[in-house]
Formats: C-alpha cells, sequence, structure tokens
C-alpha cells in the first residue's frame, strides 16, 4: 500500500509529508560534498524503487551500482548495509557475523524520522540526517573494487556518483564509523 495519490505526491497525512522537498535534501547533500572536498557527478532519470527499474534505466552509467537496506534487530538497533546491486545478502548469516540479533527491514516511519529519507531513496548519503548516530552502517568490502559508486542523492530520481574511498571519508564526516566486511550471500 502506498500514500502516493495518483499525482505522485505524498498524501496530506502522509509520512513523507515531514521531509524537506526532493530539491532542498538534494541541495544540502550538495553543499555537504562541497564542504568535505568530495567531487560528484549526478545523472537525472525516471523514479526508480528497484535495483531492476534502475538497471533498465541507467544506460551506460559507470561505476559500482548499489542497494541500501535499511534494518532493524530484534533489540531495536538500527542498521544500513550498502552493498553491490548484483549480491543477494543473506541477512541471517550478516546478523550472526555481526553478532547482531536477528534482522527485519526498519518500517517506514523510522526511515523517514531518522533518516530524513522517504522509502525507495535509500543511501548511505542519509547519514548525515542521523545527528543522534542511531544508525550502524555496514559497506559490503565489494564496493571498494571499483573507482566510483553510484547511490541515490536522498531522492530515487537521480544517482549521483562519488570517489569509492570517499564513502568512507562521508561516513565519518558525519559521525558514522562504517564497518567494512565481505557480505554473506544466499545460496
Amino acid at each position: 500500500m502506498s500514500n502516493l495519490p495518483e499525482s505522485g505526491e505524498p498524501a496530506a497525512d502522509a509520512p513523507e509529508k515531514r521531509l524537506p522537498s526532493a530539491s532542498a535534501r538534494e541541495a544540502a547533500l550538495y553543499e555537504y560534498l562541497t564542504a568535505l572536498g568530495i567531487l560528484w557527478t549526478t545523472h537525472a532519470h525516471a523514479t526508480v524503487f528497484t535495483v531492476e527499474e534502475a538497471q533498465s534505466l541507467r544506460g551506460a552509467l559507470a561505476g559500482i551500482h548499489t542497494k541500501n537496506l535499511f534494518l532493524e534487530d530484534r533489540k531495536g538497533g538500527l542498521w544500513l548495509v550498502v552493498a553491490r546491486e548484483v549480491l543477494a545478502v543473506d541477512l541471517n548469516a550478516l546478523a550472526k557475523a555481526l553478532a547482531a540479533p536477528r534482522f527485519s527491514f526498519g518500517k517506514p516511519e523510522l526511515l523517514i524520522d531518522v533518516l530524513g529519507i522517504a522509502p525507495g531513496a535509500v543511501t548511505p548519503f542519509a547519514l548525515m540526517n542521523d545527528k543522534c548516530g542511531r544508525v550502524r552502517v555496514v559497506f559490503d568490502e565489494g564496493l571498494f573494487a571499483g573507482a566510483a559508486v553510484n547511490f541515490h542523492p536522498l531522492r530515487n530520481d537521480r544517482t549521483t556518483a562519488i570517489a569509492a574511498p570517499d564513502l568512507v571519508a562521508f561516513a565519518k564526516a558525519t559521525g558514522h564509523e562504517p564497518l567494512i566486511v565481505p557480505l554473506p550471500e544466499r545460496r
């Protein structure tokens, strides 16, 4: 079920209404990246909600493409897992590897409250909105095999590429020390 009427705008009572506009979120990100000295390139495209939709639209966009999982563990701990899009992450094995209680996907309202981002636009760039440091971030070590990594710039109708090492610098600048690990794959 979606809070989006046919116009594509959130309904008046939707939690997404609490968010700044997509343009304002994107502008704040670019201001933050600039302040950190991180170079980026952004490409506009149709709104996407899945990896498959993104794959069909990107053409020859260079770099490693990603998926981002906002998770909550059984004890209420919050996690952002950033993986290569081709990886089928085994969440049970990952929870065991991280010594975390069992994972489930975080609720949309929690995503909005903690990371200031709507479902469908989850990105490590949203760590800049987690001022209380509630989210632990996990990066797939395979992200660093390429020169650039691609993410939504706090909206899901754009893709922004940054240098892979800058991803770690960005996370650290937001107060999040990333765990960089091989992510277990579902078989």
